[in-house]
Formats: structure tokens, sequence, C-alpha cells
């Protein structure tokens, strides 16, 4: 058993406001995106790209379209909802170091992708499993990561000039951090709370519970 591990599990957090814009070392950065290429794919397809942003007017534009878009969201809700909400930051667009999108190309690895012709969805889950090894590299390394998730693929592909086969599934917002919160930062400000392991802990059949 590897204490480190766990320790890296439970200190990763979704860093919004704790960037210090300070660069980061080559070094580090390749192997954190070598840790990401590592993930497992269905069918060894590597369905993923990174495409690294680093040009502040890029980074401006899309921290102005989730600009927007955070508003868009904040229009549904009312009372304390609303509230709490203005309170929250979602991204740290321009604060970080740089930005790395994470793409999916669903042509990768065809015509015949081992694995996938009974969940269509496998090579996203690939993608996904990417990111999380990003991340969880990023977070030994000592970086923070945001994953912001307010925007609309489109203006992403037109900003980036992704090929419209490829579905842009993250942009993720990393650099160094003055710290990593103890607390996550919606569980923070009372949006939400994480829930107990035994709450969603299920033995040989699924047993639906009470919602809360």
């Amino acid at each position: 058993m590897s204490p480190d591990l766990y320790q890296v599990l439970h200190r990763r957090r979704d860093t919004r406001g704790e960037f210090t814009g300070e660069e980061i070392a080559d070094d580090v950065l390749r192997r954190i995106l070598d840790a990401a290429h590592a993930a497992p794919s269905v069918g060894l397809s590597q369905p993923w790209d990174f495409v690294l942003v680093r040009n502040p007017d890029t980074r401006r534009a899309f921290r102005d379209h989730v600009q927007a878009e955070r508003s868009v969201f904040a229009a549904q809700l009312e009372g304390e909802r609303a509230e709490l909400f203005a309170r929250i930051k979602v991204e740290g667009v321009m604060e970080s170091t740089l930005g790395i999108v994470v793409t999916y190309d669903p042509d990768r690895g065809s015509p015949a992708v081992l694995g996938r012709h009974a969940i269509a969805d496998a090579g996203l889950y690939s993608v996904c499993l990417a990111i999380q090894n990003l991340w969880l590299a990023a977070t030994a390394e000592g970086l923070g990561v945001g994953w912001v998730s307010f925007y609309k693929e489109d203006v992403l592909r037109r900003l980036l000039d992704i090929p419209s086969r490829l579905r842009p599934v993250a942009w993720l917002c990393v650099g160094p951090v003055r710290h990593l919160p103890e607390t996550p930062d919606l569980e923070r400000h009372g949006w939400r709370n994480r829930l107990p392991l035994d709450d969603v802990l299920h033995h040989d059949r699924y047993r639906a519970r009470p919602s809360r």
C-alpha cells in the first residue's frame, strides 16, 4: 500500500482562486502530461489530445464566454440559492499559468475499436481517465487544477480551431497555487455536502434510498 497515493487522492481539489500565475517547469509539465497519456483507454485507442493554451488574448476570450454562461445559469436561480452562487468562483482562466484543453477523438483507433461496440461512450470515459491521471499527477507535483465546465463546445471549437468531429471535454486551468483548500469550495460555501460512502454503497443489487 502506498499512503502517498491516498494522500494525493484526498488532497486533490478543483482549484479556482488559489493560483499564483507562476511558471510551471518544463520537466514538471511534461511529467503530468505523460501521466495523462499513460491512462487506460478502450481498445488502446488513446482518443485524447491536449491543447496547451498560453495566449492571453485566447484565454481572455474564453474567460469572457465562461462569464456569460455563468450569467445564464445564475438567471435560473432564485433567493438564497442565487445569493449563494454569487459568492462562488467558477474559473481561474486568467489567474492560472495555462489552460490545457482535453479533446476526444471518436475516430482514433477506428474502424474497429475493441471494447466500444456495446458502450459507445467508452472512448469518452477513457478521456476522463486521462484527465484524472493529469489531475492527480499535478496534485502530487504541488500544482492546482480547475475543470471549467461553463462553456458551449462549439464556441471552444471555434476559439481553438478544433475540428468539428472532435469533442472538447475539458478546459483545465493549471498552475502553481498558494495552497490547496482543506474543504472543496462548494462544500465550504454550503452549496452541497459530500455524501458518506455508505450512502452510495450497494451489495449484489441496487437498492433505492430516499433522496436528499
